[in-house]
């Protein structure tokens, strides 16, 4: 088995492409392999993971989380299709308030790698939509972050028209104003 991996704009977000094996009567794809992740790049334990569904245009973010609870992400599309963003939200990095993204499906097997210090959120381009995150730290609601999905400072050019926010979602700080400790 092979992996891919691909340093976007931002060359810490690196995306993953897998080998898939299938015939006629289904495929077989290694999602994860600690040596392979090591030398593409991706040295990080991860000790947590979640499985969450959406329907069609439902857009879920930006969410990040403080220090010393941050996580960096491995994020993939098990059913349907997404519109993956990370958002450097680090200070003091020269892509500071930039976004990269990338399309995740059930046909391509694509993952996303995202580290901490970036937020997250995607929005569900097919009738519904299955994701599965690996987490390098445990999921914490005391430490839970986010920031506005439509910060004109970010301008992310999301590909649906009417997205379907949470309300939490709706209520999040501009960058400029969200709490950082990066």
């Amino acid at each position: 088995m092979a992996f891919i991996f691909t340093k976007l704009e931002i060359p810490e977000v690196i995306l993953i492409q897998t080998d898939l094996h299938g015939d006629n009567r289904g495929f077989f794809v290694e999602t994860y392999k600690r040596s392979e992740f090591k030398n593409g790049g991706i040295s990080e334990e991860f000790v947590q993971d979640s499985h969450s569904m959406s329907v069609k245009n439902v857009l879920r973010g930006l969410h990040y989380q403080l220090n010393p609870k941050a996580q960096g992400k491995i994020v993939r599309c098990i059913k349907g299709e997404i519109f993956d963003v990370a958002v450097d939200i680090r200070p003091k990095s020269p892509t500071f308030g930039k976004w990269v993204s990338a399309i995740l499906s059930e046909e391509n097997h694509n993952e996303l790698y995202i580290p901490a210090g970036f937020a997250h959120g995607f929005c569900v381009l097919s009738n519904k939509a299955e994701i599965i995150y690996k987490q390098t730290n445990e999921y914490s609601l005391k430490h839970e972050r986010g920031i506005l999905w439509k910060d004109r400072t970010i301008n992310i050019k999301w590909p649906i028209e009417s997205p379907v926010i949470a309300e939490r979602d709706s209520k999040f700080p501009l960058l400029k104003l969200a709490e950082n400790n990066y």
